[in-house]
Protein backbone atom coordinates (compact mmCIF):
# COMPACT_ATOMS: atom_id res chain seq x y z
CA UNK A 1 0.00 0.00 0.00
CA UNK A 2 2.58 2.32 0.57
CA UNK A 3 4.49 1.45 -2.08
CA UNK A 4 1.29 2.60 -4.38
CA UNK A 5 0.24 5.33 -2.50
CA UNK A 6 3.83 6.59 -3.07
CA UNK A 7 3.46 5.94 -6.85
CA UNK A 8 0.08 7.46 -6.95
CA UNK A 9 1.64 10.72 -5.74
CA UNK A 10 4.80 10.68 -7.71
CA UNK A 11 2.40 10.32 -10.69
CA UNK A 12 0.56 13.45 -10.02
CA UNK A 13 3.23 15.43 -8.90
CA UNK A 14 4.77 14.74 -12.48
CA UNK A 15 1.24 15.41 -13.87
CA UNK A 16 1.48 19.01 -11.96
CA UNK A 17 4.98 19.08 -13.05
CA UNK A 18 3.77 18.90 -16.82
CA UNK A 19 0.87 21.27 -16.60
CA UNK A 20 2.97 23.96 -15.37
CA UNK A 21 5.46 23.68 -17.87
CA UNK A 22 2.90 23.85 -20.44
CA UNK A 23 2.44 26.90 -22.87
CA UNK A 24 -0.51 28.10 -24.54
CA UNK A 25 -0.25 26.79 -28.59
CA UNK A 26 -2.31 30.24 -28.83
CA UNK A 27 -1.57 33.43 -27.92
CA UNK A 28 -4.24 36.60 -28.17
CA UNK A 29 -2.84 39.83 -28.55
CA UNK A 30 -4.83 42.61 -29.15
CA UNK A 31 -3.44 45.35 -32.39
CA UNK A 32 -4.70 48.35 -29.94
CA UNK A 33 -6.13 51.89 -31.01
CA UNK A 34 -4.03 52.11 -34.14
CA UNK A 35 -1.17 54.62 -35.33
CA UNK A 36 2.31 54.96 -34.77
CA UNK A 37 2.05 54.08 -30.83
CA UNK A 38 0.89 50.47 -32.25
CA UNK A 39 3.05 49.92 -34.83
CA UNK A 40 5.23 47.62 -33.78
CA UNK A 41 2.57 45.08 -33.08
CA UNK A 42 1.70 45.04 -37.08
CA UNK A 43 5.12 44.47 -37.69
CA UNK A 44 5.18 41.44 -35.65
CA UNK A 45 2.10 40.01 -37.34
CA UNK A 46 3.26 40.98 -40.85
CA UNK A 47 6.71 39.57 -40.08
CA UNK A 48 5.70 35.99 -37.93
CA UNK A 49 8.12 37.69 -35.76
CA UNK A 50 5.90 35.99 -32.56
CA UNK A 51 6.27 32.75 -34.07
CA UNK A 52 10.03 32.51 -34.86
CA UNK A 53 11.35 33.07 -31.77
CA UNK A 54 8.72 31.04 -29.83
CA UNK A 55 9.78 28.41 -32.46
CA UNK A 56 13.50 29.22 -31.28
CA UNK A 57 12.43 28.50 -27.85
CA UNK A 58 11.17 25.31 -28.85
CA UNK A 59 7.38 26.39 -28.78
CA UNK A 60 5.17 26.08 -31.56
CA UNK A 61 1.96 28.99 -31.60
CA UNK A 62 -0.29 30.53 -33.15
CA UNK A 63 -0.79 34.40 -32.55
CA UNK A 64 -4.25 35.89 -33.09
CA UNK A 65 -4.00 39.69 -33.66
CA UNK A 66 -7.65 40.63 -32.73
CA UNK A 67 -9.01 44.01 -33.69
CA UNK A 68 -9.92 45.12 -29.75
CA UNK A 69 -9.50 49.01 -29.82
CA UNK A 70 -9.36 50.81 -26.26
CA UNK A 71 -8.07 50.57 -22.92
CA UNK A 72 -11.21 50.10 -20.95
CA UNK A 73 -12.11 47.04 -23.77
CA UNK A 74 -8.62 45.62 -23.85
CA UNK A 75 -8.43 46.08 -19.63
CA UNK A 76 -11.58 43.77 -19.93
CA UNK A 77 -10.29 41.21 -22.42
CA UNK A 78 -7.27 41.01 -20.12
CA UNK A 79 -9.05 40.10 -17.64
CA UNK A 80 -11.47 37.31 -18.87
CA UNK A 81 -8.66 36.12 -20.91
CA UNK A 82 -9.93 36.39 -23.95
CA UNK A 83 -6.22 38.06 -24.15
CA UNK A 84 -3.29 37.47 -23.30
CA UNK A 85 -0.99 40.73 -23.97
CA UNK A 86 -2.29 44.02 -23.77
CA UNK A 87 -1.12 47.23 -25.11
CA UNK A 88 -2.17 50.73 -23.61
CA UNK A 89 -0.32 54.06 -22.22
CA UNK A 90 0.56 54.71 -19.01
CA UNK A 91 -2.30 55.64 -17.26
CA UNK A 92 -5.13 53.40 -17.95
CA UNK A 93 -1.94 51.12 -17.40
CA UNK A 94 -0.67 52.01 -13.90
CA UNK A 95 -4.99 51.87 -12.76
CA UNK A 96 -5.22 48.00 -14.30
CA UNK A 97 -2.01 47.07 -12.24
CA UNK A 98 -3.19 49.41 -8.84
CA UNK A 99 -6.20 47.40 -8.99
CA UNK A 100 -5.61 43.55 -9.80
CA UNK A 101 -2.34 43.51 -6.70
CA UNK A 102 -4.29 41.38 -4.74
CA UNK A 103 -5.68 39.14 -7.83
CA UNK A 104 -4.57 38.81 -11.64
CA UNK A 105 -1.43 41.05 -10.72
CA UNK A 106 -0.61 43.15 -14.33
CA UNK A 107 2.78 43.77 -14.62
CA UNK A 108 4.32 45.35 -17.44
CA UNK A 109 6.63 43.51 -20.00
CA UNK A 110 7.96 46.46 -21.79
CA UNK A 111 7.66 49.68 -23.39
CA UNK A 112 6.44 49.69 -26.57
CA UNK A 113 6.87 53.81 -27.97
CA UNK A 114 7.44 56.63 -26.84
CA UNK A 115 5.71 59.26 -28.98
CA UNK A 116 4.52 63.01 -27.40
CA UNK A 117 1.06 63.99 -27.63
CA UNK A 118 0.32 67.72 -28.88
CA UNK A 119 -2.62 70.27 -27.83
CA UNK A 120 -3.27 71.52 -31.39
CA UNK A 121 -6.26 74.52 -31.37
CA UNK A 122 -7.95 76.96 -33.55
CA UNK A 123 -5.76 80.24 -33.07
CA UNK A 124 -8.96 82.02 -33.43
CA UNK A 125 -10.22 80.94 -30.30
CA UNK A 126 -8.14 79.85 -27.73
CA UNK A 127 -4.84 81.23 -27.24
CA UNK A 128 -3.53 79.29 -24.36
CA UNK A 129 -4.68 76.43 -22.58
CA UNK A 130 -4.71 78.39 -19.24
CA UNK A 131 -8.01 80.47 -21.21
CA UNK A 132 -10.15 77.21 -21.67
CA UNK A 133 -13.89 77.64 -20.56
CA UNK A 134 -16.25 75.47 -19.86
CA UNK A 135 -18.22 76.25 -22.75
CA UNK A 136 -15.21 75.19 -25.19
CA UNK A 137 -14.80 71.99 -25.68
CA UNK A 138 -11.18 69.99 -25.80
CA UNK A 139 -11.12 65.99 -27.44
CA UNK A 140 -9.36 63.97 -25.61
CA UNK A 141 -9.31 59.91 -26.09
CA UNK A 142 -10.79 59.45 -22.69
CA UNK A 143 -11.61 61.73 -19.80
CA UNK A 144 -9.81 62.04 -16.30
CA UNK A 145 -7.48 58.76 -16.94
CA UNK A 146 -5.92 59.39 -20.50
CA UNK A 147 -3.08 60.64 -21.41
CA UNK A 148 -3.80 64.16 -22.02
CA UNK A 149 -5.91 64.22 -19.24
CA UNK A 150 -3.41 63.28 -16.75
CA UNK A 151 -0.84 65.63 -18.26
CA UNK A 152 -3.47 68.95 -17.86
CA UNK A 153 -3.72 67.73 -14.41
CA UNK A 154 -0.59 67.68 -13.99
CA UNK A 155 0.34 70.98 -15.39
CA UNK A 156 -2.94 72.83 -13.59
CA UNK A 157 -0.85 71.05 -10.15
CA UNK A 158 1.96 72.64 -10.99
CA UNK A 159 0.99 76.50 -11.91
CA UNK A 160 -2.45 76.41 -10.30
CA UNK A 161 -2.06 74.53 -7.16
CA UNK A 162 -2.98 71.39 -5.86
CA UNK A 163 -6.87 73.04 -4.94
CA UNK A 164 -7.13 73.16 -9.20
CA UNK A 165 -5.64 69.52 -10.51
CA UNK A 166 -8.80 69.03 -11.85
CA UNK A 167 -9.58 72.42 -13.47
CA UNK A 168 -9.70 71.74 -17.25
CA UNK A 169 -11.79 68.23 -16.41
CA UNK A 170 -14.76 69.72 -17.49
CA UNK A 171 -13.63 71.42 -20.73
CA UNK A 172 -12.74 67.60 -21.98
CA UNK A 173 -15.00 65.40 -24.07
CA UNK A 174 -13.94 61.82 -25.33
CA UNK A 175 -13.83 61.82 -28.95
CA UNK A 176 -11.63 59.28 -31.41
CA UNK A 177 -8.93 60.99 -32.98
CA UNK A 178 -10.40 60.54 -36.85
CA UNK A 179 -13.49 62.41 -34.98
CA UNK A 180 -11.66 65.04 -33.04
CA UNK A 181 -9.59 66.23 -36.35
CA UNK A 182 -12.97 66.52 -38.40
CA UNK A 183 -14.34 68.49 -35.14
CA UNK A 184 -11.28 70.94 -35.41
CA UNK A 185 -10.63 71.87 -38.86
CA UNK A 186 -14.46 72.39 -39.77
CA UNK A 187 -14.06 74.94 -37.24
CA UNK A 188 -17.99 74.04 -36.81
CA UNK A 189 -19.32 72.74 -33.10
CA UNK A 190 -17.74 73.39 -29.96
CA UNK A 191 -14.51 71.78 -30.17
CA UNK A 192 -11.57 74.25 -30.02
CA UNK A 193 -8.45 71.90 -29.20
CA UNK A 194 -7.81 68.14 -29.92
CA UNK A 195 -4.98 65.91 -27.79
CA UNK A 196 -3.50 64.41 -30.96
CA UNK A 197 -1.04 61.76 -31.40
CA UNK A 198 0.87 61.17 -34.58
CA UNK A 199 -0.34 61.27 -37.34
CA UNK A 200 -3.30 62.84 -36.40
CA UNK A 201 -1.32 65.98 -34.89
CA UNK A 202 0.69 66.41 -38.55
CA UNK A 203 -2.52 66.83 -40.48
CA UNK A 204 -3.91 69.28 -37.97
CA UNK A 205 -0.85 71.11 -37.76
CA UNK A 206 -0.61 71.63 -41.90
CA UNK A 207 -3.79 73.74 -41.45
CA UNK A 208 -2.61 77.38 -40.82
CA UNK A 209 -5.35 78.81 -38.79
CA UNK A 210 -4.64 75.89 -36.03
CA UNK A 211 -1.24 75.81 -33.58
CA UNK A 212 0.31 73.83 -30.71
CA UNK A 213 -0.12 74.76 -27.57
CA UNK A 214 1.73 72.45 -25.45
CA UNK A 215 3.00 68.73 -25.45
CA UNK A 216 3.22 66.39 -23.49
CA UNK A 217 7.19 65.62 -23.39
CA UNK A 218 7.27 69.44 -22.17
CA UNK A 219 4.77 68.95 -19.44
CA UNK A 220 6.87 65.68 -18.81
CA UNK A 221 10.32 67.02 -18.49
CA UNK A 222 11.16 64.89 -21.35
CA UNK A 223 10.61 61.24 -23.73
CA UNK A 224 7.81 59.48 -21.99
CA UNK A 225 6.43 55.93 -22.72
CA UNK A 226 3.26 56.41 -25.13
CA UNK A 227 2.36 52.43 -25.62
CA UNK A 228 3.36 50.12 -23.37
CA UNK A 229 2.38 45.81 -23.33
CA UNK A 230 1.07 44.15 -20.21
CA UNK A 231 -0.01 40.60 -19.20
CA UNK A 232 -1.09 38.85 -15.98
CA UNK A 233 1.55 37.49 -13.69
CA UNK A 234 0.20 34.13 -14.01
CA UNK A 235 0.29 34.00 -17.54
CA UNK A 236 3.72 35.12 -17.42
CA UNK A 237 4.78 32.46 -14.52
CA UNK A 238 3.20 29.94 -16.81
CA UNK A 239 4.34 31.02 -20.25
CA UNK A 240 8.17 31.95 -19.45
CA UNK A 241 9.40 31.25 -22.89
CA UNK A 242 6.26 32.38 -25.25
CA UNK A 243 6.74 35.84 -23.17
CA UNK A 244 10.45 35.97 -23.83
CA UNK A 245 9.54 35.27 -27.24
CA UNK A 246 6.91 38.24 -27.30
CA UNK A 247 9.79 40.37 -25.74
CA UNK A 248 12.75 39.12 -28.70
CA UNK A 249 10.19 40.16 -31.26
CA UNK A 250 9.12 43.20 -30.03
CA UNK A 251 12.61 44.17 -29.66
CA UNK A 252 13.41 42.66 -33.11
CA UNK A 253 10.33 45.04 -34.78
CA UNK A 254 11.07 48.36 -33.20
CA UNK A 255 14.85 47.62 -35.06
CA UNK A 256 13.33 46.50 -38.56
CA UNK A 257 11.17 49.93 -38.44
CA UNK A 258 14.21 52.18 -37.74
CA UNK A 259 16.39 50.07 -40.58
CA UNK A 260 13.08 50.51 -42.91
CA UNK A 261 11.31 53.54 -42.26
CA UNK A 262 9.47 53.44 -46.15
CA UNK A 263 8.25 49.74 -45.73
CA UNK A 264 6.98 50.53 -41.92
CA UNK A 265 5.64 53.51 -43.32
CA UNK A 266 3.43 51.82 -45.92
CA UNK A 267 2.60 48.91 -43.41
CA UNK A 268 1.11 52.00 -40.87
CA UNK A 269 -0.50 53.51 -43.85
CA UNK A 270 -2.69 49.75 -44.54
CA UNK A 271 -2.65 49.31 -41.44
CA UNK A 272 -5.09 52.49 -41.07
CA UNK A 273 -6.91 52.34 -44.20
CA UNK A 274 -5.00 52.83 -46.65
CA UNK A 275 -5.73 56.74 -47.61
CA UNK A 276 -5.27 60.01 -45.53
CA UNK A 277 -1.43 60.09 -45.63
CA UNK A 278 1.07 59.49 -48.10
CA UNK A 279 3.90 57.03 -47.20
CA UNK A 280 6.35 60.19 -47.50
CA UNK A 281 4.66 61.66 -45.09
CA UNK A 282 4.59 58.69 -42.84
CA UNK A 283 8.21 58.60 -43.45
CA UNK A 284 8.85 62.13 -42.24
CA UNK A 285 7.33 61.42 -38.42
CA UNK A 286 9.04 58.31 -38.31
CA UNK A 287 12.57 60.32 -38.98
CA UNK A 288 11.24 62.76 -36.17
CA UNK A 289 13.71 61.96 -33.61
CA UNK A 290 10.56 62.58 -30.92
CA UNK A 291 8.90 59.43 -32.44
CA UNK A 292 11.14 56.44 -30.72
CA UNK A 293 10.75 52.96 -30.50
CA UNK A 294 12.30 51.17 -27.15
CA UNK A 295 11.55 48.55 -24.38
CA UNK A 296 12.99 50.96 -21.58
CA UNK A 297 9.80 52.48 -19.83
CA UNK A 298 10.42 56.50 -20.15
CA UNK A 299 8.56 58.82 -17.19
CA UNK A 300 5.98 55.69 -16.41
CA UNK A 301 7.26 56.49 -12.35
CA UNK A 302 6.63 60.11 -12.85
CA UNK A 303 2.62 59.06 -14.10
CA UNK A 304 2.57 56.75 -10.86
CA UNK A 305 3.98 59.24 -8.61
CA UNK A 306 1.56 62.11 -10.06
CA UNK A 307 -1.45 60.01 -10.03
CA UNK A 308 -0.68 58.12 -6.77
CA UNK A 309 -0.51 61.74 -5.35
CA UNK A 310 -3.97 62.82 -6.32
CA UNK A 311 -5.81 59.87 -5.37
CA UNK A 312 -6.04 58.57 -8.45
CA UNK A 313 -3.70 55.15 -7.45
CA UNK A 314 -4.17 53.68 -4.15
CA UNK A 315 -0.80 52.19 -4.05
CA UNK A 316 2.92 53.87 -5.39
CA UNK A 317 4.97 51.45 -6.61
CA UNK A 318 8.74 51.68 -4.95
CA UNK A 319 10.45 51.21 -8.19
CA UNK A 320 10.24 50.41 -11.63
CA UNK A 321 10.57 46.36 -10.68
CA UNK A 322 7.35 46.94 -9.02
CA UNK A 323 5.31 47.50 -12.49
CA UNK A 324 7.38 46.06 -15.06
CA UNK A 325 8.60 42.06 -14.83
CA UNK A 326 12.48 42.11 -15.51
CA UNK A 327 14.84 42.49 -18.34
CA UNK A 328 17.54 44.29 -18.68
CA UNK A 329 16.35 47.03 -21.28
CA UNK A 330 13.52 47.91 -18.17
CA UNK A 331 16.01 47.25 -15.43
CA UNK A 332 17.72 51.04 -17.09
CA UNK A 333 14.29 52.68 -17.33
CA UNK A 334 12.55 55.19 -15.04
Amino acid sequence: MRLISALILGALLYAGTTIARAEVDELKIPLGAGGFGFLPLHMMQKHALVEKYAAEAGIKVTVNWSNIGGPAAMNDALLSGAAHVVTAGPPAFLILWDRTRSGAAVKAIAAISSIPMRLNARADQLKALDDVTDKQKIAVTAIKVSIPSIIMQIYARKKFGPDQTFRFDPATVTMAHPDAVVGLLSGSGNIIAHWASAPFDQRERNDPAIKTLMNSDDIMGGSTTFTMMSTTTRFQAENPKLCGAVVKALKRAQEMIAEDRRSAAALLLESIGGKGWTVDELVAILNDPTTKYTLKPENVMAYASFMHEVGSLKSKPASIADLFFSTPEVATGN
